[in-house]
């Protein structure tokens, strides 16, 4: 099978290039210098040279605050680019598989989102994201949608790297106990992701590690499992205002991915644990720590 990689440097993007070249299949992953998705003469030319079988998309316009102020080149990434990767896709009879985000919901919801909920993004990131997804459903009929959520992994940027830096410059961190949502490690979804285009199953799936939790609790579990002491003080979402809008409540299910036979992702502590393992980081007798609210069980 050959596959190829769009936003090849991004977190998800360069865990996705070590998974699939381990295995027998031919990948290429390509960055922005080399292919932008927004540029029909540069998609067609990447495609016409690579020839994949499958592209995963993971291409994105990720800076959700900036996005208020730069609508048009957000669009640009996250709606026209899946659209002419669809329409490549399309002409090729190639699977698109197409990562999308917890933003195109509100956060209204007081139960995990299903595959099938009404989106309603509250910002412009969000609602390029969700035009990207229905570009990508109205041109390509062989297509994966996947919402994944809080992801971090890799050498970041990422709210785990922060916090375990600015816990160590800092006397005392301030940090959002109003948004829950899934902390999701690219470790783990990144194979999730090499499977689900393995099956070729078309739709839209949710794919985010197990459990929930806030901002607050999720950095209270990274300070504690790098065996720092800085107080991790609970904020409101008003006490740090920022240009985007972000849903309070994030939690995906991911019953579409289980349909298919598949097990669970894992819990989002043992993915923190294992993340700040690799990159060592982690505390001796972190294993022992409740992750839920990041103090010792």
């Amino acid at each position: 099978m050959r596959l190829l990689v769009t936003g090849a440097h991004g977190q998800l993007g360069r865990e996705l290039i070590g998974v699939l070249g381990a295995s027998a299949h031919h990948v290429v992953g390509v960055t922005h210098p080399e292919c932008d998705v927004a540029s029909p003469e540069s998609i067609a030319r990447i495609m016409e040279r690579v020839r994949p079988d499958v592209v995963i998309n993971c291409a994105a316009w990720s800076n959700v605050d900036a996005a208020e102020q730069h609508r048009d080149e957000a669009f640009a990434v996250n709606a026209t680019g899946p659209r002419l990767l669809a329409l490549e896709c399309a002409r090729r009879d190639a699977l698109l598989c197409h990562i999308s985000t917890d933003y195109v919901f509100d956060g209204a919801a007081s139960s995990p989102y299903r595959e099938d909920a009404a989106v309603h993004p509250l910002g412009v990131y969000g609602a390029s994201k969700a035009a990207g997804e229905d570009e990508v459903r109205a041109v390509s009929p062989h297509h994966q949608i996947v919402r994944t959520a809080w992801l971090y992994g890799q050498e970041g940027p990422n709210f785990v790297l922060t916090m375990v830096r600015l816990a160590r410059e800092r006397g005392e961190l301030r940090v959002v106990a109003d948004q829950r949502g899934a902390p999701t490690w690219t470790g783990h979804l990144a194979p999730a992701l090499a499977r689900l285009v393995q099956l070729g199953a078309t739709g839209t799936f949710h794919l985010t590690n197990g459990g929930d939790t806030t901002w607050h609790g999720f950095a209270r579990a990274i300070v504690a499992a790098a065996g720092l002491t800085v107080p991790v003080v609970a904020i409101t979402t008003d006490e740090y205002p920022t240009p985007a809008q972000r849903p309070p409540y994030a939690v995906l299910d991911n019953a579409a991915w289980r349909r298919l036979g598949n097990p669970p992702l894992p819990y989002w502590g043992d993915g923190l644990r294992e993340y700040l393992r690799r990159r060592g980081l982690l505390s001796h007798g972190a294993a022992d720590l409740d992750t839920d609210s990041g103090a010792a069980s």
